[in-house]
């Protein structure tokens, strides 16, 4: 998804995420948290930053050519 140069930085969701479904998470100012209209995640800014982490460990060597078993 591609996301505009105004505003506050869009985070994916990461339970969407853990799925791969690309979905944008929403803030509300007034709870100052995120929360995804897709599978109502919420959580604050910390955490959605510590489970997006776990993500791309998962993720981390695959441009890697392994060619050792």
């Amino acid at each position: 998804m591609a996301q505009g140069r105004k505003g506050k930085l869009n985070y994916r969701c990461p339970r969407c995420l853990m799925r791969e479904i690309d979905m944008d998470m929403l803030y509300d100012e007034d709870r100052d948290e995120y929360y995804c209209l897709r599978c109502s995640f919420t959580g604050d800014e910390n955490e959605v930053k510590r489970l997006n982490q776990q993500f791309r460990e998962k993720y981390r060597d695959r441009l890697t050519r392994i060619t050792d078993f």
